[in-house]
């Protein structure tokens, strides 16, 4: 055992009690966030445009502020942006992290040196609560990775402006930098293909132990030290990696082919951050869904699903949620974000403490016959099914057929690049839809009514989501293929990698 794993299990030990307070406290500690946020902020642009002085509970609070996506902040980000103080949250931001918005072009997220310092406490503590619950330590004595952006950072109008994953690669604290690849010069390369590639020639011989990143840059990263390799599993290369780390998307579409990349399995940890704020992480190795971070910042607000495009939807703190129940998550943070619907939905799966899993994204479903199928019935149908017939998949998509050619009904047009193909893509294809049919009570009216019919599956190429993301300029990073979309634009691109 060295040093620093022998030291790491006291802090962890230290940390974990910490974090107890609040877990055994959580309504509590969301009041005294909301207090602060508002007290924070009242002399704001913000704060004095929607009465923040006058707010003394959190009904006040609904009344004054409303729920508010990217585009309706936009008036008062932007003065952000061009420089001005006091707009959102007192003084300038720290950072601003750039994003890519489906609707709105680049966006840019403020970090607060207030916020900024919960990003990081937040990744530190996952990896403190797996230390604590298993007792392993090792891996803080060999290599770590984390598949990042470029931590070079531009100023506009004298605030730093980069990737979250950039952003936060400059925080890494002191005692892992020796232990961190890759190295600055290799981080800093914007081409992401050239960068893995660098990535592999300074790892390969390195003692990696813990790898960390989204679930289909990792595989990327997999494959070519495979090929380097000259056909090696990733633990034969890194005969002590044990611990993966991953976020942003689900794990389970892309386990399988992990773990045969590996050669077996290795313990993980979800985390769910965000440019927003690190809103989640796993806790623990024995019990489901992410713990919610009540104590970090952000004031957390949950509109049902099935209501968040009514005119006036239900909108509950924490106190009033429901287990297995989807939700639209709202977010008020003290980098000034107030009603901030980041887009994504949770369900609870505990309430002592609070655990969530991420469900989907609430602009991410299929609605165009009214059957609002989400990305988690679409992932259990195809994934159910795989595991079931010994099928592999890599990626996929799925997009609705409105306009049929001839006299056919509309259907859902999957697009899937499989790793280990069915030997019968028909039959496949409708197994999955009598699942999806089993989770989704809409989808099964149509079918049976015939006003759909079932799925058509497209088989892609190999590395055909890959190419799909170079075309569009989003390879690596923190870019993630939507599982599902109410139009074709991203189908129509994948037409040209259908395997005839």
């Amino acid at each position: 055992m060295g040093i620093k794993s022998f030291l790491a299990k006291p802090i962890a030990a230290l940390a974990v009690k910490q974090i107890e307070k609040w877990k055994k406290n959580p309504l509590e500690a969301q009041k005294k966030v909301l207090k602060h946020l508002i007290s924070k902020a009242q002399n704001t642009a913000f704060g004095k445009d929607h009465a923040f002085a006058e707010i003394k509970n959190y009904e006040d609070f609904k009344k004054n502020v409303p729920v508010a996506d990217y585009e309706e902040l936009r008036t008062y980000i932007d003065r952000v942006v061009a420089g001005e103080e006091h707009v959102m949250w007192p003084g300038k931001p720290l950072y601003l992290a750039k994003t890519s918005g489906t609707t709105s072009g680049v966006k840019y997220i403020p970090i607060s040196k207030e916020s900024m310092p919960e990003h990081i406490k937040a990744a530190k503590n996952a990896l403190l609560c797996y230390i604590h619950e298993t007792g392993k330590a090792d891996f803080v004595d060999g290599k770590l990775i984390f598949l990042q952006g470029s931590p070079l950072l531009d100023k506009i109008h004298g605030i730093n402006t980069g990737r979250l994953s950039g952003i936060v690669a400059n925080h890494v604290p002191a005692y892992l930098q020796k232990n961190r690849l890759p190295s600055y010069k290799t981080n800093c390369i914007d081409d992401w293909e050239e960068k893995v590639d660098a990535i592999v020639e300074e790892t390969i011989h390195e003692d990696m132990r813990l790898i960390s990143g989204i679930p289909p840059w990792v595989q990327m990263y997999f494959d070519r030290l495979i090929a380097r390799s000259g056909g090696k599993k990733i633990a034969k290369i890194f005969k002590n990696f044990s611990l993966f780390v991953y976020g942003g998307v689900n794990f389970e579409p892309y386990r399988a082919r992990l773990e045969e990349s590996i050669g077996r399995r290795v313990d993980s940890i979800e985390t769910y951050p965000a440019s927003e704020g690190f809103i989640a992480f796993q806790d623990s190795q024995e019990e489901k869904g992410l713990l919610l971070l009540v104590d970090a910042g952000i004031f957390f607000e949950f509109i049902p699903t099935d209501e968040y495009f009514n005119e006036n939807p239900t909108r509950i703190s924490l106190e009033e949620v429901e287990l297995n129940k989807n939700y639209a998550i709202i977010l008020n943070t003290s980098a000034g974000l107030w009603g901030y619907s980041i887009g994504d939905t949770v369900k609870f799966v505990s309430k002592d403490p609070y655990r969530i899993i991420v469900s989907g994204r609430i602009k991410h479903f299929i609605s165009a016959f009214g059957e609002h199928v989400i990305g988690e019935e679409v992932e259990h149908a195809i994934l159910s099914v795989a595991s079931q017939e010994g099928v592999e998949i890599t990626e996929f998509t799925v997009a609705p057929q409105v306009s049929p050619e001839g006299s056919e009904l509309p259907y859902h047009e999957w697009y899937v690049e499989f790793a280990r193909p069915p030997a019968d893509l028909a039959s496949f294809s409708l197994k999955v839809d009598e699942a999806l049919q089993k989770k989704n009570v809409y989808y099964f009216d149509l079918i049976e009514g015939k006003i759909l019919r079932p799925l058509v599956m497209r088989e892609l190429e190999q590395d055909a989501f890959r190419n799909y993301m170079k075309s569009q300029g989003k390879l690596g990073g923190q870019n993630k293929v939507p599982r599902l979309s109410n139009d074709r634009h991203i189908a129509e691109e994948l037409n040209k990698w259908i395997i005839k």
